[in-house]
């Protein structure tokens, strides 16, 4: 237990010194002056002490006078840790179970609708959520994040309704876009999963991290990393990469790149024009087993007067009922 103002207790216990030096002073006093023959006399006094009943008498008021000093000077020592506020502590650190899931998406102007069909599930499933980090980073010849890893629904509905609207071209590149433009190309998948396995934050904890990479691989330009490149980069940080392409199969070759590396992170590539939903990816990535994220430590200091309060009613209750019966 500890004290919030330890001083109060002190004062308690120095007004209860004083009060016992005071009653002992006069106590003094007064046996002195019944000695120097103030007192009434009262003849045959020797033979009523050494009566039976008036030494009972005598023994019981001698105990009730006690108690009622000692009730009332632990009334005051209780009244003064009441006063001092008790406190207890207690050490707290939040644990919040979670998933990382970063959406990865490619905005070149072949992968509107998918981008936009990708937005829209995640739009819908929002409310399924609980306890699922999502951020969201979009890329052409250059990344940009829109929102980092986050579990703040409100406020990624609201992003991504965004998105989704500004999907439409006919104002010319919206404002979400701005940044993707500033390399050389289009398409450059190896800088945009480079990017988004970038954006997982605590590196250092064990935690399920999953990238939703949608592209049709179709690079145009040199990029800074390759698919193959940002592939391992994302295995060493063990994150898996689940790849939406919605042309798997129309050109073999491409589509084997893509699918070697999502699943040389541990993850896959789909088709989704076959049978395979935006839906049934993040069913899968839900699947995955949550890890903790340990908050930082917090100490928390609480009042906790109510067992002195207890003590303190019980001992004014039993001081008022001593006091009663000896007439006081």
């Amino acid at each position: 237990m500890a004290l919030a103002n330890t001083w109060m207790l002190w004062a308690a216990a120095a007004v209860v010194l004083i009060a016992l030096t005071i009653g002992l002073v006069v106590g003094l006093r007064r046996s002195r002056r019944a000695r120097g023959g103030d007192a009434a006399r009262i003849a045959r006094a020797e033979r009523l002490r050494t009566l039976t009943s008036f030494r009972r008498a005598l023994t019981r008021r001698a105990l009730a006078l006690s108690g009622i000093l000692a009730l009332g000077a632990t009334a005051s020592i209780v009244a003064g840790v009441v006063a001092a506020r008790p406190m207890s502590v207690q050490t707290i650190q939040p644990v919040g179970t979670s998933r990382d899931i970063m959406l990865c998406l490619d905005v070149s102007g072949s992968m509107t609708e998918v981008d936009v069909e990708v937005l829209t599930v995640f739009h819908e499933l929002l409310d399924d959520f609980e306890g699922e980090r999502i951020g969201l980073t979009i890329f052409n010849s250059s990344p940009v994040q829109i929102f980092p890893l986050t579990d703040d629904y409100d406020f990624v509905r609201e992003h991504v309704e965004s998105m989704i609207q500004s999907f439409d071209r006919g104002t010319g590149v919206p404002e979400h876009w701005i940044g993707t433009l500033n390399g050389d190309g289009a398409s450059l998948i190896g800088d945009g999963l480079a990017a988004c396995t970038m954006g997982f934050d605590n590196p250092d904890d064990d935690r399920s991290r999953s990238v939703i990479f949608a592209t049709d691989n179709e690079v145009n330009g040199a990029s800074i990393v390759t698919l193959e490149e940002a592939a391992a980069y994302a295995a060493s940080k063990d994150v898996r990469v689940f790849a939406l392409n919605p042309v798997q199969g129309k050109d073999a070759d491409v589509s084997a790149e893509l699918s070697a590396a999502a699943e040389a992170t541990g993850g896959a590539a789909f088709g989704l024009r076959d049978t395979t939903t935006v839906s049934d990816i993040v069913t899968q990535v839900q699947e995955q087993e949550a890890t903790e994220l340990r908050g930082k430590a917090q100490v928390l200091w609480t009042d906790t007067p109510n067992l002195w309060i207890v003590v303190l009613s019980i001992c004014l209750l039993g001081f008022v009922v001593v006091l009663w019966r000896v007439r006081l």
